[in-house]
């Protein structure tokens, strides 16, 4: 691939542009944007004469022109961006000691329950946990941009039906449901030990995944 030449005319710069021009284009886009950018965002570079496939390619011929450096090119539910391998993080935080918001035991939780049960209600959060659930908590998850309401069960009451987002999966990294990890390995997110017995085993888990799976954002 990177020894073909592919003919496009960006808005930018007239005429054919060679893969490594094309990277060249895509890695700048990339780092000077703080979101990540889906293809059919990156397909605008080229005044999208740029095939899916051929984007696809390059940008993983840039993932590993990356490799071994502090910073990885990465796909995630929100589209690809660059970000610091997690090693490099203990020294990024020297520049910036804030540390990150921690949340009660009951925000992770009812992170957890709906991340591996969702769609689910505020009844069923309440059913698992044993507790109630108080309306700050579901606040306090909606406000960080991790779960929304995705519409209403068909029961009396209509209770809401709330689903983890896109910016959830964005901040672990992931591209779909399917790649969440096992509750033990959620590492600082949710604390293991808080959350592991309320919430099935996770090869248990996988269906309610699978039914409830977002679809990748090209």
């Amino acid at each position: 691939m990177s020894g073909q030449s592919v003919s496009l005319t960006p808005s930018n710069s007239p005429g054919s542009s060679s893969p490594a021009e094309i990277k060249r284009i895509l890695e700048t886009a990339l780092l000077t944007t703080p979101d990540p950018l889906p293809l059919s965002e990156l397909k605008k570079l080229f005044n999208d004469e740029l095939s899916t496939e051929v984007l696809r390619r390059l940008l993983e011929e840039l993932r590993n022109d990356w490799g071994g450096k502090g910073v990885e090119l990465v796909s995630v539910a929100g589209g690809w961006r660059f970000h610091a391998r997690p090693e490099m993080q203990k020294f990024l935080d020297r520049l910036n000691p804030q540390k990150p918001p921690r949340y009660s035991r009951a925000v992770l939780e009812t992170l957890a329950i709906i991340a591996y049960r969702q769609p689910a209600t505020r009844g069923d959060i309440e059913e698992i946990r044993g507790v109630a659930v108080s309306s700050s908590v579901l606040k306090a998850l909606e406000s960080r941009g991790w779960i929304a309401a995705i519409g209403h069960r068909d029961v009396p009451g209509r209770p809401a039906l709330y689903a983890t987002t896109a910016d959830f999966l964005n901040d672990l990294n992931l591209r779909s449901l399917e790649e969440l990890p096992p509750l033990e390995e959620l590492g600082s997110l949710i604390e293991p030990d808080e959350v592991k017995e309320l919430l099935p085993a996770p090869e248990k888990a996988a269906p309610l995944l699978r039914a409830s799976r977002t679809t990748d954002r090209e």
